[in-house]
C-alpha cells in the first residue's frame, strides 16, 4: 500500500465536494421508506479518528465484501486509514440497520495509486468485513447505458438512503458522467444500470458541475469477485 494516498491537484476541487463538505445546490432525494428494504445492501462506511468522524457510501457485493471508492480510505493527511478505524453498516435507517461489521482489511485497485497520487479512473476499493452479513449482495453488470441509478448516503440526509433511478449518462473518456448530483458522503456509492433488475456498473468518485463522475467496474474487480464470490457477477 502506498505511503500517501493524496489526490492530484487537478482533481482536488472535484473530490473536495464529496470528501470535505463543500456546498452543493442539488442533492439526491430521499428514497421512499417503502423501498428501503430493497436496498439494504447499500450502507455507510464510517470512519473515525482523532477528533474526526466521516462517512462514505458502499455496497455489499458479497456477504463479506463492500465495494467503495479508493479515496474513501485516505485520511485528511493523505495517508491510508487503519482498517480498525472503519465500520460498515448495511441499510442504515435512523438507528436501525440490516447488518453491521468491523473491517478486517481492504484492497485498493492496483492502478489507483500506481503513480502515488490518485488516478481517478481507477478509484475503486474492496473492503473485507470481519463478519459476513446476512444481507443479499448486489450484482455487477456490464451494460453502460441509461437510465442509471445512484443510491447512497449524503451529509444532508446521513441517516436515510437517498436515490435517483432516472439519470442520463454516458462515457466520458474512461469514466461515466452521470447527469444527477451528489454530495459529501455519496462517494463510494454504487452506480447502477439495467433496471428494474438493477446491477452495479460503477462507483461514485467525484462531483463535476452538477454531474457525477463514476468509475466503471473493470476486470480487476470482476476477477477479484470471481475468486471469492462468483455468484455476484454476471
Amino acid at each position: 500500500m502506498p505511503r500517501r494516498l493524496r489526490p492530484p491537484r487537478l482533481l482536488a476541487a472535484a473530490l473536495l465536494a464529496l470528501s470535505t463538505g463543500a456546498a452543493a445546490a442539488q442533492e439526491l432525494p430521499a428514497l421512499p421508506l417503502e423501498d428501503h428494504t430493497a436496498w439494504q445492501a447499500v450502507g455507510r462506511l464510517n470512519t473515525k479518528g482523532y477528533n474526526r468522524r466521516g462517512m462514505c457510501s458502499g455496497a455489499l457485493v458479497a456477504p463479506d465484501l463492500v465495494l467503495t471508492a479508493a479515496h474513501c480510505l485516505a485520511g485528511p493527511d493523505g495517508n491510508p486509514v487503519r482498517p480498525e478505524t472503519l465500520h460498515f453498516v448495511a441499510g442504515w435507517l435512523g438507528g436501525e440497520f440490516a447488518g453491521e461489521s468491523a473491517v478486517a482489511s481492504y484492497e485498493i485497485h492496483p492502478r489507483a495509486y500506481a503513480r502515488v497520487t490518485l488516478d481517478i479512473e481507477h478509484d475503486l476499493a474492496l473492503v473485507t468485513l470481519a463478519t459476513p452479513l446476512d444481507v443479499t449482495p448486489l450484482t455487477l453488470g456490464s451494460a453502460l447505458s441509461p437510465p442509471f441509478a445512484l443510491v447512497g448516503y449524503h451529509d444532508h440526509r446521513p441517516h436515510r438512503l437517498s436515490a435517483r433511478f432516472d439519470c442520463a449518462g454516458a462515457r466520458d473518456h474512461r469514466l461515466l458522467r452521470i447527469a444527477c448530483p451528489v454530495r459529501p458522503g455519496n462517494s463510494g456509492g454504487p452506480v447502477l444500470a439495467g433496471g428494474p433488475g438493477w446491477r452495479i456498473v460503477g462507483v461514485v468518485a467525484a462531483a463535476a458541475q452538477g454531474d457525477t463522475l463514476a468509475v466503471p467496474v473493470d476486470e480487476w474487480l470482476r476477477e477479484r469477485l470471481l475468486r471469492g464470490a462468483p455468484y455476484t457477477s454476471e
